[in-house]
C-alpha cells in the first residue's frame, strides 16, 4: 500500500511540473518564434524563352537579304542559328545567325538576360533597372547640351567612306549614356524633336529630330518595354570594308535583351546603310517586347 502511495505522489508531481509550462516556452527546436521575414517581389520573368527559336523564320528572311535564294538545306543551316555560350541558361541565353552572300554579310546577336536579386530588400525588377543603367552609362550617348554627331557623314549609306565621321568608329557599346538627346535650336524649337511628333524619315517612334541625320544617332527609344535605347556604330576592324553595327538594348520588367544588327558589305567603297539598320533593328525588337507581354 506504502509502495502505491508513493507511486500516486510521484505522478501527481509529474503532473504539476508539465502544467506550469506556459505559453512563453521555447519552440520544439528550442529557437524562439519569430515573424516571417519581409522580402521584395519577384520578377515577372521566372524563365527565358529559347534564343534561337525567339526569330520568326519569315523575319530572318527580311534581316538576312539573299537567304531565300539559297537551297533550302543551306537556309535550313542558316535559320537554325548557333547558341551562345552560357553557364546558366535560366539566367541568359542567347542566339547568333549569320548569312554570307555575294553583296556582303549580315549578322544577327540576340542575348537575353534574367535579372535575379539576392537582396531581399532589392526586388528583382530594381535590380535590373541598376544592371540596364549601367550598360546605358557604359553606351555613352551624346549629351543633352552638345550637338550630336552623325554616326558617318553619309548615314543613307551614299558617298565616300573616307569622308565620313570618324568619331564612332572603335567603339562597340550597346548603350545609352544619360537618357537625354538633342538640344535647342535657336529658333526656340528642340533639334532632337520635329514639331509634327515625326522623325525626319517620317517614323512615329518616339525619336523625333530636326534632321536626317540627327535622327540617326544613338539615343533613348521611347515606347519600347519599360525603358530602350540604341546604338550605331561604324568600324573597320582590321577589314578593309566597313561593318556597321547597330544595338537595340531594352527593359522588360526584370529581362533586359540586346539586339546586335551587323552589315558589311562586299564591296570596300560601300558604308552599310545607317536608316536601313536602324529601322529593321527597331522593329525586331518590337516583335519581342509584343511575345514577352503576349
Amino acid at each position: 500500500m506504502a509502495y502505491a502511495t508513493g507511486a500516486v505522489l510521484i505522478a501527481a508531481l509529474a503532473a504539476g511540473c508539465t502544467s506550469d509550462s506556459g505559453s512563453g516556452d521555447p519552440a520544439p527546436d528550442g529557437k524562439p518564434s519569430t515573424p516571417a521575414e519581409s522580402s521584395a517581389p519577384p520578377g515577372k520573368y521566372r524563365t527565358l524563352p529559347d534564343a534561337c527559336r525567339a526569330i520568326p523564320r519569315a523575319t530572318l528572311k527580311d534581316l538576312l537579304p539573299g537567304t531565300a535564294d539559297m537551297p533550302e538545306a543551306q537556309q535550313d543551316k542558316v535559320f537554325e542559328g548557333a547558341a551562345t555560350v552560357t553557364y546558366d541558361t535560366d539566367r541568359r541565353i542567347g542566339c547568333r545567325w549569320k548569312s554570307d552572300v555575294p553583296e556582303g554579310t549580315r549578322s544577327i546577336h540576340l542575348d537575353f538576360e534574367r535579372v535575379v536579386s539576392y537582396d531581399t530588400a532589392v526586388s528583382d525588377d530594381d535590380r535590373a533597372r541598376e544592371v540596364y543603367a549601367k550598360k546605358e552609362t557604359a553606351a555613352d550617348l551624346p549629351d543633352s547640351g552638345t550637338a550630336p554627331e552623325s554616326p558617318d557623314a553619309s548615314p543613307s549609306g551614299s558617298g565616300d567612306p573616307d569622308s565620313a565621321t570618324e568619331g564612332t568608329e572603335g567603339t562597340e557599346g550597346t548603350e545609352d549614356a544619360d537618357g537625354t538627346a538633342g538640344t535647342d535650336s535657336a529658333d526656340g524649337t528642340d533639334s532632337a524633336h520635329g514639331t509634327d511628333g515625326k522623325d525626319a524619315t517620317g517614323d512615329t517612334d518616339g525619336t523625333t529630330s530636326g534632321s536626317p541625320a540627327d535622327s540617326l544617332q544613338p539615343r533613348l527609344l521611347d515606347k519600347l518595354g519599360d525603358s530602350a535605347f540604341l546604338d550605331d556604330a561604324l568600324s573597320r576592324a582590321g577589314s578593309p570594308a566597313r561593318h556597321r553595327t547597330v544595338s537595340v538594348v531594352f527593359r522588360t520588367s526584370n529581362v533586359i535583351v540586346t539586339v546586335e544588327y551587323t552589315a558589311q558589305p562586299a564591296m570596300s567603297t560601300e558604308v552599310p546603310d545607317s536608316k536601313e539598320l536602324q529601322e529593321k533593328a527597331q522593329a525586331l525588337a518590337r516583335q519581342l517586347v509584343d511575345s514577352f507581354n503576349g
